[in-house]
């Protein structure tokens, strides 16, 4: 369900993203289709913790639910450990009979202390079907590059790099207003330089015939965009965004307060289990985010919600109006990692105490046969 992008008034070819690479048959831009897509199915999922900001190494196996959890591996170097940062970083195994998928979602906030992990976790960049951005937050991205520039010879030659969308790209802001600071901008002629093709999946998208992705998020409840950072709609030399074809021409240059508008979730639907539906940070809402899940496959059970839901700012009578929504959803385990917060933690254990799975860096959750 992907096509080739075609926009003239958007950005026209590599070249126009600050690339002269695009030779052969690599195209660095597509988009995904506006048309429903077939959800596939998977008999089994498997969660590993790349980066998260923190690790428990007295972590034993366990089950919540139909969810195990392994901890992280041994480590045989006492002199080396698993770097915990603010980020998040999961790679996805999925299992459909004798087939096999992986997709990497998301990628930290340094390349160091992601390649670090993936060494001394044992994952395998060469088992990579696809990679996967959830939006435009530096913690989310930071990683890419460095990973591409150390393992791009050991990701198939086609690899693409599914974003929710172009404001995936944009500037974003750290800081009050009038003391704005830089938070970065994901660099597609980085991207270009190592043969990455991007997907802008505005609509939901089948990723590696395995996972599908929601496609822009619906706001239709209670949630909303809580306070994070300002957003810049401007492309310069090939950094940034043009907004030209989602937003009114007024808004072309401005920055505003970020709603994180490209922002997806990336989601499973698992054999006898139903739907696993990982949200990286939420901006948009979980619920939100689950109930788009829900629209995009037809699928109604919710197996796992997981991920980051950014509601460790949520002021607390908003947070206990996010959990009870989330416990009309009935999932069977609520994994918080990330923006989360411990806020959120012991709400889920006030109101649903048996559905909590507590994830860290390097451990392995396993869903389905």
């Amino acid at each position: 369900m992907i096509e080739q992008f075609k926009r003239r008034d958007f950005l026209t070819g590599c070249a126009a993203i600050g690339g002269a690479v695009a030779a052969g048959s690599f195209s660095c831009i597509e988009f995904a289709k506006a048309a429903a897509i077939d959800v596939p199915m998977v008999d089994k999922l498997s969660i590993r913790v790349l980066i998260d900001g923190s690790q428990n190494i007295f972590e034993r196996p366990g089950k919540v639910g139909n969810v195990s959890i392994e901890p992280a591996p041994r480590q045989q170097d006492y002199r080396r450990a698993l770097h915990n940062q603010w980020g998040l970083s999961l790679y996805l195994q999925s299992q459909r009979g004798n087939e096999q998928r992986t997709i990497m979602l998301d990628f930290g906030y340094t390349p160091e202390a992601l390649l670090n992990n993936i060494e001394l976790i044992g994952a395998d960049p060469s088992k990579i079907n696809a990679l996967v951005v959830s939006h435009g937050h530096f913690d989310h991205y930071g990683g890419l590059i460095g990973f591409l520039q150390k393992y791009r010879s050991a990701l198939p030659a086609d690899v693409k790099l599914y974003a929710g969308g172009e404001d995936n790209f944009c500037q974003r802001y750290s800081g009050a207003p009038g003391a704005l600071t830089e938070f970065g901008a994901l660099d597609r002629r980085e991207l270009v330089a190592n043969k990455v093709s991007v997907v802008l999946a505005e609509n939901p998208t089948v990723v590696a015939d395995h996972a599908f992705t929601t496609g822009k998020i619906k706001r239709t409840g209670i949630e909303r965009v809580l306070p994070n950072t300002h957003v810049g709609f401007a492309v310069k030399d090939g950094l940034g965004c043009n907004a030209s074809h989602y937003l009114p021409a007024e808004m072309v240059g401005k920055i505003v307060p970020d709603e994180h508008i490209h922002e997806h979730a990336t989601c499973f639907n698992v054999k006898d289990r139903g739907l696993v539906v990982i949200s990286s940070c939420g901006h948009v809402g979980i619920v939100n985010s689950v109930r788009q899940a829900q629209e995009v496959s037809g699928v109604q059970k919710i197996h796992a919600i997981v991920g980051g839901f950014h509601l460790g700012p949520a002021p607390e009578d908003y947070l206990n109006q996010v959990v009870a929504e989330i416990k009309k959803l009935e999932p069977d385990v609520i994994i918080p990692m990330h923006c989360s917060g411990d806020n959120f933690a012991r709400a889920v254990r006030a109101q649903l105490p048996d559905r909590l799975l507590v994830s860290t860096t390097g451990v392995r959750m396993t869903m389905g046969a």
